[in-house]
């Protein structure tokens, strides 16, 4: 471990007694491992310590694996980025509101325009609070979320401005699961998770014992507060938009295998990696992954939930944070790559 490696231990350690952080950081080259450090909890109930085995929830970072499912599919000749969503999906099993141009390019791109059911984008915006009067426990299939925005106006056409839509990924989720003829998660293991080696990493509902799961914790007010968990703050299974679960060296091979263009074929890498959109000076979008500074990956918070996956191609490297609290992941990924490259 080098010098720097160890400031970003020792700060990470301190954050265990002194901010309540809990999560894995890692950095592999090659697939091997450069440092990996494990802090806090994995469930505070019991006192089970974190591993390199431990599974954390993923939030948006899952975004990456709809969009890798999609990218099989038009691999497959079965829809290409250009296509009219509403020539795939019946009446029945898209929002009602769905223009005709929509296509497949829009959504992967964040630029369909369509209304969401979470605005991110509003400081002020409470995902938890969806589910006081909705039972997480009934958001179990991708046509779930349907109810809740797809009566909504549009934003806007589509095409025009990027803005950030996990309903356009529920979509998506709806257009594979139809492609695909099999429900979403198991058409993305069978797509993406299996092809990969991802063998630690699904989409797990949150009330299954299974062994080595990060038990997700809200935040809370002072440190007299019990701990609660986020079982009744997201949906008891991840769909489209988030909600898998996966290891941090599942992560490393997962944006390997998207990398080398074993996952999808280099062509479609080269598509998938192409900036389409501008999310902020310096920062673009392709289709389901953030591009900046010659890294691409993902970032995703859920309550109870932060993470975030990167790779740096030209250095064979891959970053991950994850987090079974809400902690400041792009900090600590930043310090990572500083340690790791010198930037």
């Amino acid at each position: 471990m080098t010098d720097a490696f160890d400031l970003v231990d020792a700060q990470l350690r301190s954050w265990v007694e002194e901010r309540d952080f809990s999560g894995i950081a890692a950095v592999r080259r090659g697939g091997i491992v450069e440092f990996e450090g494990c802090y806090g909890l994995a469930n505070r109930s019991d006192s089970v310590p974190i591993t390199p085995r431990t599974r954390f929830g993923l939030a948006s970072v899952s975004k990456m694996f709809t969009a890798a499912a999609v990218a099989t599919l038009v691999r497959d000749g079965r829809v290409a980025f250009d296509t009219p969503v509403v020539s795939v999906l019946p009446a029945d099993r898209r929002p009602a509101t769905l223009r005709p141009e929509v296509t497949v390019h829009h959504l992967l791109t964040h630029t369909s325009g369509i209304a969401d059911y979470a605005e991110e984008e509003d400081e002020d915006f409470d995902y938890g609070a969806l589910w006081t009067d909705r039972p997480v426990a009934g958001m179990l299939r991708p046509a779930d979320f349907l109810p809740l925005f797809g009566d909504l106006e549009p934003y806007r056409a589509p095409g025009g401005a990027w803005q950030y839509s996990n309903a356009g990924f529920i979509v998506l989720a709806l257009l594979v699961e139809e492609l695909a003829g099999q429900p979403f998660a198991e058409a993305v293991g069978e797509r993406v998770l299996g092809p990969a080696g991802m063998t630690a990493s699904g989409y797990f509902r949150s009330d299954e014992a299974r062994p080595d799961i990060a038990v997700a914790y809200l935040e809370r007010a002072c440190r007299d507060e019990p701990w609660r968990t986020n079982a009744h703050a997201i949906p008891v299974v991840g769909g489209g938009d988030g909600g898998a679960y996966s290891t941090a060296a599942d992560l490393d091979r997962f944006l390997r295998a998207y990398d080398d263009g074993s996952l999808f074929g280099p062509a479609l890498r080269e598509e998938m990696l192409t900036p389409r959109a501008t999310v902020e000076p310096g920062l673009e979008y392709g289709y389901g992954v953030y591009l900046v500074g010659g890294r691409f990956g993902h970032a995703g918070g859920d309550p109870g939930v932060a993470a975030i996956a990167q790779r740096l191609s030209a250095a064979d490297l891959s970053v991950a944070v994850l987090c079974n609290v809400e902690a400041p992941v792009v900090a600590v990924r930043n310090q990572l790559l500083a340690a790791t490259t010198g930037a």
